[in-house]
């Protein structure tokens, strides 16, 4: 089976990943591309609601549950006290896809894109964090941080050229 591709977004909460995720996954898949996606966050994290038998069966010591339904099926595994997984034994547990992207996991070795606004009064990632390769700001915040040769400048509302970037740097894993 050929290895998934994989590429992350970064950025400080607030800056607009998702909003972006939400415009370049329709990008990349009206190209034909089969795209999943792992979100790391370092928030408790609940699927499952109390009073549901998924919830009180997970609740009763059940290492894992997969709860079927007539739309989709999720898979919960309960960490009890565990190291989070990496990130490539959660990769190992998607099914083959193109494209995994990758929200957080910031220090990460794989290729990434950092959103980045200056209104948020946050410094940049970028150099600091393993990875990136380019900015997606808008127009007026690039010269806002010092040029670099080391990280390409997109514009955070062409999704296109996005898609165009992750494509052609997106690596193996």
């Amino acid at each position: 089976m050929p290895r998934m591709k994989v590429f992350g977004i970064a950025g400080h909460s607030g800056m607009g990943k998702t909003t972006l995720l939400e415009r370049l996954v329709p990008e990349l898949r009206a190209r034909g591309l089969v795209v999943s996606l792992i979100k790391h966050s370092h928030k408790h994290i609940d699927i499952d609601r109390p009073g549901k038998d998924s919830y009180r069966l997970r609740e009763s010591g059940c290492h894992e549950v997969l709860l079927l339904g007539l739309d989709r099926w999720a898979l919960m595994h309960e960490l009890r006290g565990a190291a989070e997984p990496s990130l490539d034994e959660l990769l190992s547990r998607l099914q083959h896809c193109d494209l995994v992207l990758v929200e957080g996991f910031k220090s990460g070795g794989f290729p990434k894109l950092e959103i980045w606004r200056s209104a948020l009064g946050k410094r940049p990632l970028w150099p600091e964090w393993p990875g990136i390769q380019a900015m997606a700001t808008e127009p007026a915040d690039q010269a806002r941080v010092p040029a670099s040769d080391g990280v390409t400048w997109l514009d955070l509302g062409d999704a296109r050229r996005i898609a165009d970037f992750v494509i052609a740097h997106a690596g193996l894993r």
